[in-house]
C-alpha cells in the first residue's frame, strides 16, 4: 500500500508521530521502536563522527549535525520494524 493509498487519519498520525527539525526527524537517529517512535523515544545517533561514542538521545533533541530524514526512509523504517515483529 502506497502512502497515496493511505487512508487520511493514518497520512496524520505519521504526521504527527515524526517531528521537524529535532532527532526523531533526523536521518542519523536510529530508534528503538521506529513503529511507534515519538519525541519521547529514545535510540541511537548513528552519525559517522558520532557513532563510536554509543550516544543515546531522545526524539526531542537536537544537534549542529541534524540532517532531516525523508518519508520515504521513514516509511521504510516501519516496514522493517513491522516485518522484524512478525
Amino acid at each position: 500500500m502506497s502512502g497515496k493509498d493511505e487512508p487520511e487519519p493514518q497520512k496524520s498520525l505519521k504526521r504527527l508521530t515524526w517531528q521537524y527539525e529535532n532527532c526523531l526527524a533526523c536521518v542519523w537517529f536510529s530508534p528503538n521502536d521506529p513503529i511507534n517512535a515519538d519525541i519521547l523515544e529514545r535510540g541511537l545517533c548513528i552519525h559517522p563522527k558520532l557513532k563510536e561514542f554509543n550516544l543515546i538521545v531522545s526524539g526531542r533533541d537536537w544537534c549542529n549535525l541534524y540532517k532531516e530524514i525523508r518519508q520515504k526512509q521513514i516509511d521504510l523504517l516501519q516496514e522493517k520494524a513491522m516485518k522484524a515483529e512478525k
